[in-house]
């Protein structure tokens, strides 16, 4: 326990700042006048009180903190931060239930996008609002969490980077400290968002749905105002506008910042994980549009329009729907739930395994078949013109391991409680990757609240090992992490 303490001495900071955020929901409840302020109002007070006696409990406990510590604060952070946002949804939405409630928050914040509230249209404005800002806070911290912080700790996707593999931050330095990363990121996510809501605005939104969809685009997280989604608009404006800031948002952000700081766009073509995203989009959208066209589902321009945006939504881990993709021939949407395994790059706001995993293991295995053809030969891994060293490809290979099994573990739970295999198997996927709908009894038409308390919390624990990187989480259960 006593470990513990200087841990939640910092939890208890945190949650003081974050318990100012309910501010911004509270605004935007006196705007439209919406009644729902004063949820806010309690939600805040709460988690103030509760941070600041955990502050005066812990404070002679002060220190700082080592490097194994930042495993549990990530985990304990995320949690609470749940749960503190879900306060608002229980005062507010008659008979929705802590597990409800924490499911929908911790979907916000880690920009999964599955929800179980049904009737969004008719959410007052500023519960809408705090459900994508909470896509929208989750997305920026995943970005300070992956490219500042947690390569400290030896975790997350942008420890590649540190590794020799290519990529921006390892050339150029992106700053100094981890402040300054942390800020120069801030204001690529913030001016994205921004021209992301105006263009949305100017192509015929009102103003909060242009908000809440700005934060879901740029987050990857995947919420609407609406039940039917994106389909809600019926507009290819919007869906083009969508899915572009959506490619954005998979890409790393520090090649944003660099090709925003140089004025060229010299960055994304020396990104080999960007080079490789847009190819496997454009090819997938090509091929799935042609046979959707072929078997006379659509026309080819229509086929184009909704596989363009669904596939794009799903495989960047975002969530929208425009259409009811799951009534397509079954290998269009798991081909989609496939490629939300390995789309999003590493210092994005996306999910899964990552591009520069999917990159390092198919370079190992062929490496793998050029060495039971050449025994002796010495074949360095390549990758961007850079030797990656083979621990770093040992690492993906268990990454990638433990992160099947964990899908494989998940998959008979749900099914076990009485779930179908459809539904459990592409709910687990869709909520590790961060990806929002599934199949089945999650599909795009439906949502989450068809779920038992059991059903929900595996999803929501899915969503939760898959945001902070599996190893995060499991490294918590092993014996070794807490001996002295």
């Amino acid at each position: 326990m006593s470990k513990l303490l200087p841990i939640l001495h910092v939890l208890s900071k945190l949650m003081l700042l974050y318990s100012l955020l309910f501010a911004i929901p509270c605004a935007v409840s006196w705007l439209y006048d919406d009644g729902t302020a004063i949820d806010f109002a309690y939600s805040a007070l709460a988690g103030g009180a509760f941070g600041s006696v955990l502050w005066l409990l812990t404070r002679r406990f002060e220190r700082e903190l080592k490097p194994r510590d930042g495993f549990t604060l990530v985990t304990l952070l995320w949690l609470t931060f749940a749960t503190m946002s879900a306060v608002p949804l229980l005062l507010y939405i008659p008979g929705m239930s802590f597990t409800n409630a924490f499911f929908e928050a911790m979907s916000g914040l880690t920009t999964t996008g599955a929800t179980l509230i049904p009737g969004l249209d008719r959410l007052p404005p500023a519960i809408n609002f705090w459900r994508h800002f909470l896509n929208w806070v989750g997305g920026m911290g995943i970005i300070v969490l992956a490219v500042a912080i947690l390569p400290m700790l030896g975790i997350g996707g942008m420890q590649l980077y540190k590794a020799e593999t290519p990529g921006p931050m390892k050339d150029s330095k992106l700053a100094p400290r981890i402040a300054q990363t942390a800020a120069n990121l801030w204001y690529v996510y913030a001016g994205l968002t921004a021209a992301c809501a105006l263009s949305l605005w100017l192509a015929g939104m009102n103003g909060l749905d242009a908000v809440c969809h700005a934060f879901a685009a740029l987050s990857l997280g995947g919420f609407s105002t609406h039940d039917a989604s994106v389909g809600y608009f019926n507009s290819v404006a919007i869906e083009v506008i969508l899915s572009g800031f959506m490619v954005l948002a998979a890409l790393n952000f520090a090649t944003h910042f660099l090709a925003w700081r140089s004025r060229s766009l010299k960055s994304y073509l020396h990104d080999t994980e960007a080079r490789h995203i847009v190819a496997l989009l454009a090819g997938s959208i090509l091929v799935l549009s042609l046979w959707l066209w072929w078997l006379g589902i659509y026309s080819l321009p229509a086929a184009l329009r909704h596989v363009s945006f669904n596939l794009i939504s799903i495989a960047t881990d975002s969530g929208f729907a425009s259409t009811d993709y799951a009534q397509w021939p079954i290998l269009v949407p798991l081909w989609m739930l496939f490629l939300s395994c390995l789309t999003a790059s590493s210092g994005s706001t996306g999910g899964g395994i990552k591009m520069i995993r999917t990159l390092i293991l198919t370079r190992q295995g062929y490496r793998e078949m050029s060495t039971l053809l050449h025994p002796r030969a010495v074949l360095p891994l390549m990758l961007g013109g850079r030797t990656i060293p083979d621990s770093v490809a040992f690492s993906v290979l268990g990454f990638i391991f433990v992160y099947f099994i964990s899908v494989v573990l998940l998959t008979f739970t749900l099914i076990a409680s009485g779930l179908d295999f459809i539904s459990s198997f592409t709910a687990i996927v869709a909520c590790i990757n961060n990806a929002g709908p599934g199949l089945g009894q999650v599909g795009p038409a439906s949502n989450y609240s068809g779920l038992s308390d059991f059903q929900t919390w595996v999803c929501t624990f899915a969503m939760l090992l898959g945001r902070l990187e599996i190893f995060t989480i499991l490294i918590l259960f092993t014996p070794t992490f807490w001996r002295k």
